[in-house]
């Protein structure tokens, strides 16, 4: 069996070296070939080019590099139809992966699209894109299955990877000692893992930490700092904010922070579902740059009031969330000291994301596995 793939950015990269792994346990003769990173490589993937190459963000900013990506798009779908795999496995970076797998399709070749994009928030046309590109759909979020299966779209939910991989129970003592914590309460602040993110959220989250700070002589902040080039933005942030001395910074390691945090304020995204499957109360905000907000408004793009993960599974909301003049220093600040002064409010939430952990957890790798074996074999 061989296996073509394009992966965008890290996230990308860990599913598809999941996946890699998971195909050779049952087929221990495929091969793997295609844009990866790192994991894939080790996992046994022969790299073409860096997963990083795709890695382009926003509505605006990726215009720069449509030559170039487009130049690797040509490449990759002469290099497969001279050569066709027995199945193709775009995943995620839906912009690029899409238009291949269309090409590819046409060409007989089998395609697979592993992580829906987020038609249920925004842009919902592009279902209609899924169905010219994939023959089959990968879905890591329940309700999306429905929404292929009313279009006759061959989709799959495999379940999501982070419920599989992310510790169940947590010794949070352990883990604060190991960060150097040894007083409480604690909150971990998460402005994210991109420039853009942390230079709109980043102030935003610490004049917030320094309101809750001043009602609180003994809670302290811990920030895992994404990328060591954003050490000094967030550093300059806190200080500003005069708050610098209540944080510790740790070097990446997000599981860490959020472990050891009462509660978690965060850039919604992934980091949501996360915080959530580690059973923490949580509060999310996010902006967008003006341009941005602006395409989003003017075309009614975006489709759902809520933007979290966790609350699109739950049957009632349980992360407040703040999004573009609604995300004040203020109202964070307010949500967050709601969450830290109920503890009752907090166990009932940690239950239910126990619940929605369950029914989350399937085995990803091996149901994404056995689709795409399934489909290649057809």
């Amino acid at each position: 069996m061989r296996v073509g793939l394009v992966a965008g950015e890290a996230s990308g990269d860990l599913l598809g070296a999941g996946l890699i792994r998971a195909i050779r346990a049952r087929i221990p003769d495929a091969t793997f070939e295609g844009v990866a990173g790192p994991e894939m490589v080790a996992a046994g993937c022969e790299q073409w080019e860096e997963a990083d190459a795709l890695a382009v963000f926003g509505l605006i900013e990726p215009l720069a590099h449509i030559p170039r990506l487009l130049k690797l798009r040509r490449s990759l779908a002469k290099r497969w139809r001279a050569s066709p795999p027995d199945v193709f496995v775009g995943i995620d970076a839906p912009d690029f992966n899409f238009s291949l797998e269309k090409t590819l399709r046409r060409s007989g070749i089998r395609t697979v699209h592993y992580v829906s994009p987020s038609i249920w928030a925004w842009r919902p046309g592009r279902i209609k894109t899924v169905e010219q590109s994939a023959d089959r759909v990968l879905c890591i979020l329940p309700f999306e299955k429905d929404i292929y299966e009313n279009r006759n779209v061959d989709a799959v939910f495999i379940g999501h990877p982070k419920a599989d991989t992310l510790p169940a129970d947590v010794d949070v003592a352990a883990v604060r000692q190991r960060l150097g914590i040894d007083r409480g309460p604690v909150v971990a602040i998460l402005p994210g893992s991109r420039r853009g993110e942390v230079s709109r959220l980043g102030p935003m989250f610490a004049s917030a930490a320094a309101m809750l700070a001043r009602d609180n002589d003994d809670l302290r902040f811990v920030t895992p700092v994404a990328s060591e080039w954003l050490r000094p933005m967030i550093e300059a942030q806190l200080s500003v904010a005069g708050i610098a001395d209540r944080f510790v910074l740790t070097d990446g390691n997000s599981i860490d922070a959020m472990s050891a945090a009462d509660v978690v304020l965060l850039a919604s995204g992934t980091a949501a579902l996360e915080s959530a499957l580690l059973g923490k109360p949580t509060v999310a905000a996010y902006k967008v740059s003006g341009l941005t907000a602006v395409i989003l408004r003017l075309l009614r793009l975006l489709k759902t009031e809520k933007f979290t993960i966790p609350n699109l599974l739950t049957d009632k909301p349980l992360i407040p969330e703040f999004i573009q003049e609604a995300a004040t220093p203020e109202a964070l600040a307010g949500a967050v000291a709601a969450l830290l002064s109920d503890p009752g409010r907090c166990e009932a939430i940690s239950r239910r994301f126990v619940t929605l952990r369950s029914e989350l957890a399937l085995g990803a790798d091996d149901c994404a596995a056995d689709a795409v074996i399934s489909l290649s074999a057809n």
